[in-house]
């Protein structure tokens, strides 16, 4: 039998869920080509691979650490 907690968490993470599935996702945009950093050309693996990426890998790398 279902406790009453349970139906109102069951009822919660319905309308979590939909409301997950209404938002507005943002676009993403093509992957650059060359890095916003250093303007050194980005390999084309790393361009389809990380959607939208902006920055080569150590570019991205300095700026996670510096985070």
């Amino acid at each position: 039998m279902a406790d009453v907690i349970d139906v109102a968490n069951d009822q919660a993470d319905y309308h979590l869920q939909v409301a997950l599935q209404r938002r507005v996702r943002p676009a993403i945009r093509p992957s650059a080509q060359f890095c916003e950093d250093c303007d050194e050309p980005i390999p084309e693996v790393r361009q389809q691979l990380v959607a939208g990426c902006e920055t080569c890998i150590s570019c991205q790398e300095l700026r996670e650490r510096r985070r």
